[in-house]
């Protein structure tokens, strides 16, 4: 039913027979408020310059970015979405250990490769996937028990990622957390690339304005998630500015399309759809866990726009729901997770009333 990501519709309307209208689809976490009203007037008045190629270094939407967080646009890169950006740095740096937390999302596995010596450091639903800094920091030195990460230069990875809120268990790193773990990124001279794709639902613990002082830290943004601009593909790094060139020197021209330009700078000054994103999220999360514990669904608590949730005989539960045109995220792909976990994006009212519903039956 569904292949390494959710938001397939096109696929399950196929399978189903109906229109990709009737699908209600839960598998992808995207902003229940849909794109922006401002962002579909902007690219309404830009459609009629659709005969230009678009801007190869995406300027006006880089310094719009600067702009909006304080940071130098000459760190920015801009990409289609935060994946083609993954690969980039993958493609770019070349490293040969790379460190990934497990269960985490499966690009930066599949982007590392082969070729490359991956290491796992895993997350347990005993301890509901909450991130331990410091064994992490270990991890990264290349031991398991060393109390001192110092002592372990020699066998350290030569790149971490980390996905912040995590995906799909929805865990936090707090900023202090992270700032250590840069620190130690720093001196085990690994680069420390924090996907930041659900970040917007808790901006506060972003690391955006800590690249210029950390020749070691990258940070990828996405649009997608909290903007609802998923069919664009628009998302943006802030790299150190020693590593800038090389990455433009690995990158691919016109990768973000015009409109994707328009839609990035149009979302990034509408402050009144952030405010009603952070009031529905706040309201429809309680109305999910209101209705998970009345239905004694295990859920891990989620700083992003999705739940993790167990469910006994899950794989039984996905498909009676994806038989009814409702898609849940199957995580048994994610690795370290297994068959007994979905995730859930967070939708409007209407939509996760009636999930509750239909797991209610289950």
């Amino acid at each position: 039913m569904e292949g390494p990501h959710g938001g397939n519709i096109y696929r399950a309307a196929v399978q189903l027979g109906v229109n990709e209208a009737e699908i209600i689809d839960f598998s992808a976490s995207i902003n229940p408020l849909g794109v922006p009203k401002s962002v579909m007037a902007a690219i309404k008045d830009e459609m009629r310059f659709l005969y230009n190629y678009p801007d190869p270094d995406a300027k006006q939407f880089t310094l719009a970015l600067a702009r909006n967080f304080a940071v130098d646009p000459e760190s920015i890169l801009c990409g289609n979405g935060s994946t083609e950006l993954i690969y980039l740095v993958v493609r770019a740096l070349n490293p040969q250990r790379v460190l990934v937390t497990a269960p985490t999302f499966s690009e930066y596995e599949l982007a590392a490769g082969d070729r490359r010596d991956i290491i796992h450091f895993k997350l347990h639903a005993k301890d509901d996937f909450a991130f331990n800094s410091e064994a992490f920091i270990t991890a990264m030195a290349g031991g398991e028990n060393s109390t001192s990460y110092k002592m372990a230069l020699t066998t350290s990875v030569d790149m971490a990622f980390l996905c912040n809120p995590n995906n799909p268990t929805g865990s936090i790193i707090r900023k202090s957390d992270m700032m250590k773990i840069a620190e130690a990124a720093r001196d085990l001279k690994c680069h420390l690339v924090i996907d930041e794709a659900f970040i917007d639902f808790t901006p506060e613990e972003s690391m955006i304005n800590e690249v210029e002082e950390n020749p070691y830290i990258i940070v990828l943004r996405s649009l997608t998630k909290f903007y609802a601009l998923s069919g664009l593909r628009v998302g943006y790094g802030v790299f150190p500015l020693k590593l800038i060139d090389t990455m433009r020197k690995h990158k691919e021209p016109w990768t973000v399309n015009t409109l994707a330009q328009v839609a990035g700078i149009a979302s990034l000054k509408d402050e009144s759809y952030k405010a009603d994103t952070f009031k529905i999220i706040k309201t429809e999360k309680k109305t999910l866990e209101d209705g998970f514990r009345l239905l004694e669904i295990p859920y891990f608590p989620s700083a992003a726009n999705f739940f993790l949730i167990q469910l006994d005989k899950a794989q039984d539960v996905i498909n009676s729901l994806f038989e009814k045109g409702i898609l849940l995220r199957d995580c048994s792909n994610f690795r370290n997770l297994g068959g007994a976990y979905a995730r859930i994006a967070v939708k409007s009212n209407r939509d996760n009333m009636r999930l509750l519903k239909e797991l209610a039956n289950r």
